[in-house]
């Protein structure tokens, strides 16, 4: 049988399944501590500089400098304030640069070597590094600590999304990513809450890294993807993780066989790898529109966050109403993307085009408009829309590439993510050639994405593709109409 068939005889979201997808998705609070660190770790409190003119040296500044509020910090520690400020924006660079070379790196790696050894290595790393980070003794060790968090953390955090998704069955593949997605936005409330009681940074910081040790030891009883060991050709290895899944599903009596994977039973020609996306016309159209996609909800989502103002008020209740604005947009994904009449296209095309409109209104309303009309709270909406998008955009990429292909596809278009996050705060500086120019560039930015998204196929209640091979069938086919998918078959 194939591997669909195999995993709906043993169980599409059986007991076996739901524990290790359980697992998987509460990895998702320590990934979200670890990216949200430098939010606390970096606060800048309240200080006065007990002379006129400010010290030129740190030492000077230091005798000079008394910080008033109740919480240390990095900024506290190494005294990070006026020409030493810009290093704490350094280190949440450098951070989002690691997660820039983690998804480019790990996602091929995973994809060649494996789902788990691959996604282990990061997670250990991602805590030597944490715990590195904790201790150090400088800025600089600090600093490059958390570029090394920054590739491990978003390398493994990528792959495990994908071991979650190929444990379960196809069908179950939006509720498993919806959740994952769900619980990194709790996770960023839980750090909130650890740093409210927390105060010391170096305390918060090795409490907020502990988790990881939970979670490494733990993973090393995951098996291995069975549509991994299923796409490289290994059916007997996959029959295997199959009937173990199997056995903890209550089916002790089944027995499987595994026709060979269609990719696999040509010898002579080389493994598929990240330029694989480029040669294959279905596969590249598919991919400049997804890097695109994911390009724009980034940049839209922090373009929002940004232009909604700053919040006022408690710090650590601002970083936990941050994650908890984004928790309403999954209960909405997980009704309209199994619904026939809108599945995961026209979903996304909406959320989308709503997180446009969104930009493009809020520019035209006065800042008297009420509470429910006023800037802020539609910028608000729009983020919870375009938080929506994001969550159905990982899931749909993963239903959009074969499984030979599907990290490598993931990983290049976080790739383009991560520059979308790197642009949006410098688009608000654009406020100086006019003060509806950076509205303007997020409202088209995410109107032609939307309308981009009808350009790629509809993928609910479709097969998945598992090798390069099986997107030559009109089936797996994008960017054509239904009557050349006829044509074609017809002739």
């Amino acid at each position: 049988m194939e591997l669909d068939g195999a995993l709906g005889a043993v169980g599409e979201f059986g007991r076996s399944q739901r524990r290790l997808a359980a697992f998987l998705v509460l990895l998702q609070v320590y990934v979200a501590c670890q990216s949200m660190l430098i939010v606390l770790v970096g606060a800048v409190p309240q200080y006065h500089i007990n002379q006129e003119e400010i010290p030129a040296s740190r030492d000077e500044l230091a005798k000079h400098t008394q910080f008033t509020d109740n919480f240390t910090s990095i900024v506290t520690e190494w005294y990070l304030i006026k020409q030493e400020a810009y290093k704490v924006s350094l280190v949440s660079s450098l951070f989002f640069a690691g997660l820039l070379i983690g998804n480019i790196a790990f996602g091929p790696l995973s994809d060649k070597l494996g789902r788990k050894p691959v996604y282990l290595s990061g997670l250990f790393f991602d805590v030597i590094f944490g715990y590195a980070a904790a201790f150090a003794p400088s800025y600089e060790i600090f600093a490059m600590s958390r570029f090394i968090v920054g590739i491990m953390n978003g390398g493994m955090s990528l792959v495990s999304f994908v071991l979650t998704q190929e444990y379960v069955g196809k069908s179950f593949w939006s509720f498993t990513g919806s959740l994952t997605n769900l619980t990194f936005a709790v996770g960023i409330a839980v750090y909130a809450l650890l740093g409210y009681y927390i105060r010391q940074w170096r305390y918060l910081a090795f409490v907020s890294n502990c988790p990881g040790i939970f979670f490494f030891l733990l993973s090393l009883l995951l098996p291995e993807s069975p549509r991994w060991l299923y796409s490289q050709g290994n059916t007997i290895e996959a029959e295997r993780v199959l009937q173990y899944l199997a056995l903890g599903n209550g089916k002790e009596r089944l027995t499987i066989k595994l026709k060979p994977c269609a990719g696999t039973m040509k010898t002579d020609e080389s493994a598929p790898n990240v330029l694989s996306l480029v040669k294959h016309p279905v596969l590249r159209w598919r991919t400049v529109i997804l890097m695109y996609i994911w390009y724009v909800c980034s940049l839209v989502y922090y373009g929002l966050t940004l232009n909604a103002g700053e919040l006022g008020g408690n710090l650590y209740l601002n970083v936990a109403l941050y994650g908890l604005v984004e928790v309403p947009a999954f209960p909405l994904c997980m009704f309209f993307i199994e619904k026939p009449w809108s599945g995961r296209r026209k979903t996304m095309t909406s959320f989308l085009i709503f997180a446009g409109f969104a930009c493009i209104i809020t520019m035209l309303l006065p800042e008297n408009a009420g509470l429910f009309f006023s800037p802020t709270s539609l910028a608000l909406c729009g983020k919870m829309t375009v938080s929506a998008a994001f969550n159905i955009v990982y899931i749909y990429t993963s239903e959009l590439y074969p499984t030979v292909l599907r990290n490598a596809g993931l990983g290049v278009c976080s790739m383009t993510c991560r520059f979308g996050g790197i642009l949006a705060p410098f688009v608000p500086s654009m406020k100086s050639l006019n003060p509806s120019v950076p509205f303007v560039v997020f409202g088209i930015s995410g109107l032609s994405a939307g309308f981009l998204t009808l350009l790629l196929p509809e993928t609910l209640n479709k097969p998945i593709a598992e090798s390069i091979e099986d997107l030559q069938m009109p089936k797996y086919q994008s960017l054509k109409s239904k009557k050349v998918t006829q044509l074609e078959e017809n002739t």
